[in-house]
């Protein structure tokens, strides 16, 4: 079983909270072994937008495959304005001890993440230095004065590096829950969950902000969500593009240009370019060329070194449209 920890803190904005929670609680729904816990530093959690919540106060044993999240606050005082002497500072957030025992969870091999200004606590935590992080675009500034020795990625939805996952601000929580499904158990996994909440998948803000998932889902029709949910699902195999009209219930002819009216591209051009994309993750996390393009179904590297050295990634499925299956 995999264990989520959501640290809580006083004045916490409850969809930073909600968001990643509910993505992984669809998980759990869909068969992943996933268990929550809420843990604040008192039982009562007044939220920003008005709701009490209640924490345990014990720290629960934790493993190197579970996860700390720390959602993000409101903070005391207006970003940007310097605190008077003796005031309160602006993210008082969890004590020493906390912290420690955040530290502790990573030092062990154990993920932690954060949404919004949740980075401040991983940033007094000693977690961002050296590393790359973000935040919600208003509070980057901040977080790059009280953190000199991290570098602030600005303007992208999240940022993961050496298991410190930050997030930008509020619904940016669900795209970073999201990339993890994606990450331990495929993007099918994930899109069929990003599917259930209603929302779209994403994927780490070091590479394309927009997935083939996200800019290829903004549409109507049923029938192509058909296909692209057994496409999603097993983009790694030969897949005929008659199993897949039988999929969407459908004639050959009229997926096809259902698909390519819906999404701008033939099936088989959509199926390559989530193996392009899952490979070049694989290999942003040091894979071989080799090894990641065995992983993602090509007989051999050379289609990928191909398609990967082209200007457009996006655009570098041409040449292989009128297959019947990719190989």
């Amino acid at each position: 079983m995999t264990r989520v920890l959501f640290l809580l803190a006083p004045r916490l904005h409850l969809l930073d909270l909600a968001g990643p929670a509910q993505v992984f609680s669809t998980a759990a729904d869909f068969g992943a072994d996933y268990a929550l816990d809420y843990l604040g530093e008192r039982e009562e959690i007044p939220s920003s937008q008005g709701v009490t919540l209640r924490a345990r106060l014990d720290w629960p044993t934790f493993g190197g495959n579970d996860l700390v999240v720390v959602p993000g606050w409101r903070p005391a005082r207006p970003v940007g304005r310097a605190e008077a002497e003796g005031a309160a500072p602006a993210y008082p957030g969890f004590s020493a001890a906390t912290l420690e025992r955040l530290a502790a969870h990573h030092g062990r091999g154990g993920t932690v993440a954060s949404v919004c200004a949740g980075a401040f606590a991983l940033a007094r935590a000693g977690l961002l230095d050296g590393r790359r992080c973000t935040t919600h675009h208003d509070l980057q500034d901040e977080l790059a004065r009280r953190c000199p020795g991290a570098t602030v990625v600005r303007d992208v939805l999240y940022v993961e590096d050496g298991r410190v996952i930050t997030s930008a601000g509020i619904a940016s929580g669900i795209d970073l829950a999201l990339h993890l499904l994606a990450t331990r158990h495929g993007p099918g996994f994930a899109a069929r969950v990003a599917r259930e909440m209603v929302v779209y998948a994403r994927r780490n803000g070091d590479e394309r902000q927009a997935s083939a998932m996200l800019r290829h889902r903004g549409h109507i029709s049923d029938v192509v969500h058909r296909v692209q949910d057994v496409i999603d699902a097993r983009f790694t195999e030969r897949l005929a593009l008659a199993e897949l009209a039988a999929a969407g219930r459908v004639s050959e002819r009229t997926l096809t240009r259902a698909f390519s009216r819906a999404v701008g591209l033939t099936p088989l051009r959509y199926q390559q370019l989530l193996r392009i994309e899952r490979a070049e993750h694989l290999i942003g996390h040091g894979s071989t060329v080799e090894a990641a393009a065995r992983v993602v179904g090509f007989e051999d590297a050379r289609m990928l070194r191909r398609l990967r050295h082209r200007a457009d990634p996006s655009r570098s499925v041409v040449g292989v449209a009128n297959r019947s299956t990719l190989t």
